[in-house]
């Protein structure tokens, strides 16, 4: 038998998960694949039920899920499921078919590995998380400096700022003489509002009440603001962009509906997941699983509401895989339109004019294309599969993307184009070689 709910959101999900899980099992690999009794499935919805009830944000919600894990433990529905990582998964499916909370989760946690014979204390796994953090940077996984004056900062996760703050100082440092910011939260799962409070204290110059979250437990409100000091210069009237997917969860959506709903920042790329909830992760007893209990709900200042179940919604819709590039335009087109300096002025033009070829490309047909192979002195222009390559003696070859008819961009060389001269008679007869400082160099057409 197989719950109702179950079967209307997540049956077939969870049945390719107890095929998988069997499969591992049957191939020995470790960790080994627990098996579950009538007993212990009773055990483990008795618990999940007591930190529902007791803990999870909305008290009807958590009666409703527990009685539908009750009724379908007593009508059989979940007999057939014998192994604990299925089992956790089959509850995930159940919790949230009622809950449509995201951040409710039943997880297996598979015992760590023994550290000479004994498994490792608390100070020691401890110290294994924080140094994996460092490994990973904090999550701070790039930061650039991008032609034109524009910071870029990639941000996967978000750290407590207690572990992670120096690394987020010396980013926002280095970001401090950006004339645009982005910050890239596309890989961004979530994490702590300590981080998010911190990076968002430098966009701002007064106090400015970031976001709330109201806690059922202890029917109690914590406020988040930002911070009075920050190490090194704020930023309070760069122009900002938030790149955001499908998969930007949590504290990463936090960040962004921060900058949306005080119109500090714009949001570029998909609507994001929509996980509002904090999150508190409980143990079952006498069982390697927990459950991630969302214990509250986000409160914005200024929309009295937050992005659960909803996600943030983009200000700039575009793809994932374009929002970087649709970004940068934008962040250009600011910094283009602010600039008084004729110079810079020149400069980030050609930058912008540049960005927005590779992001749509002039149509060109491949028959034409062909028409701009050959050789042009030291230079050679070649056409392979339908795109045009070019090449100087000693150096490697680029792609070139029309920017128009007869004029290229070469994304690797935001500082050169290439453009093409003909004839009366229509035919290309010179390249000439394009820089950004203004200097151009021909090449006569030596060879077809």
């Amino acid at each position: 038998m197989q719950s109702p709910c179950n079967r209307r959101l997540g049956g077939a999900a969870v049945a390719v998960a107890i095929v998988a899980l069997s499969a591992l099992q049957a191939g020995g690999a470790p960790p080994p694949v627990p098996e579950v009794t009538a007993k212990d499935r009773a055990a483990i919805i008795e618990s999940i039920v007591g930190d529902l009830n007791d803990t999870y944000v909305f008290a009807d919600v958590a009666e409703k899920m527990a009685n539908l894990l009750r009724k379908e433990l007593a009508a059989g529905t979940y007999d057939g499921v014998t192994t604990l990582p299925a089992f956790c998964e089959l509850l995930t499916v159940e919790l949230q078919c009622v809950s449509h909370d995201r951040h409710l989760i039943v997880r297996w946690e598979p015992p760590p590995p023994d550290v000479g014979g004994k498994p490792p204390s608390a100070a020691e796994e401890r110290a294994r998380e924080l140094a994996e953090l460092r490994r990973g940077n904090y999550c701070f996984e790039r930061i650039e400096h991008l032609p034109g004056n524009v910071g870029y900062l990639k941000l996967d996760c978000l750290a407590d700022a207690g572990v992670g703050g120096a690394t987020a100082v010396a980013a926002m440092n280095f970001l401090a003489g950006s004339d645009a910011l982005i910050f890239d939260l596309r890989d961004n799962g979530g994490g702590e509002p300590s981080m998010i409070q911190l990076i968002n204290s430098y966009l701002f110059e007064a106090p400015t009440h970031l976001n709330s979250f109201y806690i059922r437990k202890g029917d109690q409100t914590e406020q988040f603001w930002t911070q009075a000091h920050v190490e090194g210069s704020r930023l309070t009237d760069v122009p900002v962009f938030v790149l955001t997917s499908g998969y930007t969860f949590s504290g990463g959506e936090e960040f962004a509906y921060n900058l949306k709903s005080t119109k500090r920042g714009t949001i570029v790329g998909e609507t994001t997941g929509g996980g509002a909830h904090p999150v508190r992760r409980f143990p079952v007893a006498g069982y390697p699983v927990t459950v991630n209990v969302p214990f509250g709900r986000a409160i914005n200042p200024i929309t009295g509401t937050n992005w659960e179940g909803t996600g943030v919604a983009p200000d700039v819709p575009t793809t994932a895989t374009a929002a970087l590039d649709t970004a940068y335009v934008k962040a250009l087109e600011t910094v283009e339109a602010k600039t008084k300096d004729e110079v810079v002025k020149r400069e980030v033009a050609w930058m912008r004019e540049g960005a927005t070829a590779r992001l749509q490309p002039f149509a060109v047909a491949e028959s034409s294309l062909r028409g701009y192979a050959g050789t042009y002195g030291l230079r050679t222009v070649t056409s392979e599969g339908g795109a045009l390559n070019y090449q100087r003696r000693g150096r490697g070859k680029f792609a070139l993307v029309p920017m128009a008819r007869d004029l290229f961009v070469i994304p690797e060389l935001d500082y050169f184009r290439v453009a093409f001269e003909r004839d009366a008679g229509g035919q290309v007869v010179r390249l000439v070689g394009l820089y950004a400082n203004g200097r151009s160099e021909p090449s006569d057409r030596t060879a077809r």
